[in-house]
């Protein structure tokens, strides 16, 4: 009986697996400090936090405990922070008049990091939800939600934000014709060297719950179906990049993030752009809930749940897990 024999292997992908420092010779993404965006909450008073109670280990500050948080982080190389304010019931209306008041919330905190920190990235959302007593993006009426008297207020915003000192502007409202709107006010204004960055595809998602629950801005009735986009579509991603891209934007955002890797592989394809990824609030939560029930290894999952943001395309990634990262890198 002839004996067979196999035929020896020539090519044995496992030979750059053999140790961690081939791994990392050869690894083909890298998560970086220097990716990370860091949101922050802040809130009006002095001397507290807020545990925000859906995102387990976050919280919002008031501006003197921020401003040590923003301190922490930029020592530990975290260089860009993007800033969200609780806002009193009684300050909101309709129209969202608070969002372009220059001694408001968000302004004196620009202002105030800006002093104690100028070298900073500091991104400052251009939105009405946080301002507005009906919970959406936009002004209200008849149950509708304008689009072009909208605009107009949120060019206000931009124009208060970019006057206190804030780098990048983020319209995140999704009305159309904004971006191009804000380009040309800043423009005018002498603004040229403010950024925007857009959040060009951000959809219908129910990821954002936790967030909503950080600012107190769950809309009051409907939901944002008819200006944030249909889970369904990609293609009218790229539309929308397109438009924005064509208005000024300098970096373009998608979010969420983890269900949405398709769509910032597509993006990628198509322009050379910065693009940025939002890992939101209820991907922070899920994540925090399984870590704590002991389901997973929560630095483990943090860890892979970003780089494959990475290796989808994006550039930059907005997460709340920022400074647990920067921990994480520093210590590996």
């Amino acid at each position: 009986m002839s004996q067979t024999h196999q035929k020896p292997l020539s090519i044995r992908p496992r030979r750059l697996r053999r140790t961690e420092t081939m791994r990392r010779l050869v690894r083909e993404y890298t998560l970086r400090v220097e990716d990370l965006i860091y949101p922050l909450f802040v809130m009006e008073g002095e001397g507290q936090t807020q545990e925000v109670p859906s995102m387990p280990g976050y919280y919002r500050y008031t501006l003197d405990l921020l401003l040590d948080e923003i301190k922490e982080a930029y020592g530990l190389g975290i260089g860009a922070i993007a800033l969200f304010p609780l806002i009193y019931s009684e300050m909101k209306d309709n129209t969202g008049n608070e969002s372009y008041n220059p001694e408001g919330l968000i302004p004196r905190a620009i202002r105030a990091i800006k002093t104690v920190i100028p070298e900073i990235i500091l991104i400052s959302d251009v939105a009405l939800d946080p301002y507005s007593s009906e919970g959406h993006d936009g002004i209200v009426r008849d149950g509708i939600i304008l689009n072009d008297e909208t605009v107009a207020v949120l060019t206000k915003q931009a124009l208060v934000q970019a006057a206190a000192g804030a780098d990048l502007v983020a319209p995140s409202d999704m009305m159309d014709g904004r971006v191009g709107a804000i380009r040309q006010a800043l423009d005018a204004e002498g603004w040229i060297n403010v950024g925007i960055i857009a959040y060009s595809a951000k959809y219908a998602s129910a990821y954002y719950g936790p967030f909503r629950d950080a600012l107190d801005s769950a809309p009051k009735f409907g939901d944002k179906k008819t200006y944030q986009m249909d889970a369904g579509n990609s293609r009218e991603a790229i539309k929308e990049v397109d438009l924005d891209i064509a208005e000024g934007a300098d970096i373009i955002m998608i979010k969420p993030a983890l269900a949405y890797l398709d769509i910032i592989y597509q993006i990628r394809q198509h322009t050379n752009l910065t693009i940025a990824a939002y890992n939101v609030s209820g991907e922070y939560a899920a994540i925090k809930a399984a870590a704590r029930q002991g389901w997973i290894d929560e630095k483990r999952v943090i860890l892979e749940s970003l780089t494959s943001m990475k290796r989808a395309g994006a550039d930059l990634i907005l997460t709340y897990f920022a400074k647990e990262v920067a921990l994480m890198l520093s210590n590996p």
